[in-house]
């Protein structure tokens, strides 16, 4: 048991997460309470805690009294015992004795030591708390250590577990045992004692702390971040600003041929990514925000919070873009409800054919996919090459080709 004890000593005195004066604090702690348990008062004992060896010794400390004036035998000792341990005692002074594991019971070891284990295991998760509470916000690299079908376990430095919900990876992640992943840490909490730490790789904080890394001028504070909205995956739009007028803060952000933000691209799984300079000109913000269409004319109703937008036919789909994401994320850039108009005064506007009118030759269900990308005539579509097409909707590339011969025909 006395083996069994130290060998709990030696456990704990290499841990990571736990620094030697917090664990010796942890060790005199448990050690000095079960002595008060055991004695009614540990005040005269000191414990002396090795850590370099990973033992300790407990040693008590008593008053040499005549035989028979003792009233407390925990802090006094008889003359005619304390002679026996050192002959050249004499009454008046203290004794030091060690204290003998034989002293303590199998059950106050197996205490001890359960204690021991429980308190250094409350401080180890307190600690892993609070390092990762102050680390919120921070970009973290940890190897995957399982794969489930709702979450990801990864393991950072020191082995603590990290939690990659479903929904916070973006749709095409995919990776698997031993991988390394770069996540954002996105909440700390306590559950059930244990700390719950998720990541993120969905968070706009994510890409932000990307850009950081990437672009020096962002990290140093010479161009801001003033906002960034995202669909995972997609597209995300990212503002900046600079009060430096040398600066210019996009071509910055992109780098010499998109050297900076390739790499971001990359680790967002392709994420199309837009960088835009912020303006307090609300017609000129909703105009940038819905790049990469041209805008004609913009026309705001701030009591309804809304924007009417004109532009010619060709750039209907590109302001929409694929899945409705590029006017969704400019409208949650801008707080703007945007609508978009054709411009009536654009070249062969009225020759053009509404693709409501091709019912009879082209199922509804394929005119609503072509709908939901900003095509809304058959000149919107064969504006669009078939490659494109089938990229922005998922068509297959024979119904694709179906639908231009019937569109392109109407036009012969």
């Amino acid at each position: 048991m006395e083996l069994n004890l130290i060998d709990s000593f030696a456990e704990f005195k290499d841990s990571k997460n736990i620094d030697r004066e917090t664990l010796m604090n942890i060790l005199e702690e448990v050690y000095r309470a079960t002595l008060t348990k055991k004695y009614g008062n540990a005040d005269n004992f000191d414990i002396i805690i090795n850590p370099d060896r990973g033992d300790f010794d407990i040693y008590r400390n008593r008053e040499i009294v005549d035989d028979n004036k003792i009233e407390n035998p925990n802090t006094q000792i008889a003359y005619s015992e304390a002679i026996k341990i050192a002959p050249d005692l004499e009454v008046g002074e203290d004794l030091s004795e060690l204290v003998p594991f034989s002293e303590f019971g199998r059950r106050e070891i197996l205490t001890i030591r359960q204690t021991l284990v429980a308190k250094v295991q409350e401080y180890e998760r307190a600690a892993v708390l609070k390092k990762y509470t102050d680390k919120k916000g921070e970009i973290i690299i940890a190897e995957i250590h399982q794969v489930w079908k709702k979450e990801i376990m990864l393991l950072d430095d020191d082995g603590v577990e990290l939690s990659l919900p479903k929904e916070e990876q973006i749709p095409g992640d995919y990776f698997k045992k031993g991988d390394h992943v770069k996540s954002v840490i996105q909440s700390v909490t306590m559950k059930n004692g244990v700390p719950k730490i998720i990541v993120s790789r969905v968070s706009p904080i994510f890409l932000e702390r990307l850009f950081e890394q990437e672009v020096p001028e962002i990290y140093d504070g010479l161009i801001t971040i003033k906002d960034i909205v995202r669909q995972p995956g997609e597209r995300a739009k990212v503002v900046v600003e600079t009060y430096d007028d040398r600066i210019d803060p996009v071509g910055t952000c992109v780098g010499m041929k998109g050297s900076r933000i390739h790499g971001i691209v990359r680790e967002l799984r392709n994420e199309n990514i837009d960088v835009m300079m912020y303006t307090s000109n609300m017609e000129l913000y909703i105009k940038r925000a819905l790049n990469p269409a041209k805008v004609d004319e913009v026309k705001l109703y701030p009591d309804e919070k809304r924007a009417d937008v004109s532009m010619n036919p060709d750039q209907v789909s590109l302001a929409i873009g694929k899945g409705g994401y590029n006017i969704r994320l400019a409208s949650r850039l801008t707080g703007y409800n945007i609508e978009i108009y054709r411009n009536e005064l654009a070249a062969d506007y009225y020759d053009d054919v509404l693709l409501d009118e091709f019912a009879d030759e082209i199922e509804q269900w394929i005119i609503d996919v072509l709908k939901s990308i900003g095509c809304d005539t058959a000149k919107d579509v064969l504006a669009i090459s078939a490659a494109d097409l089938e990229q922005r909707t998922d068509l297959e590339p024979e119904t694709i080709k179906e639908v231009i011969a019937i569109l392109g025909a109407e036009f012969e």
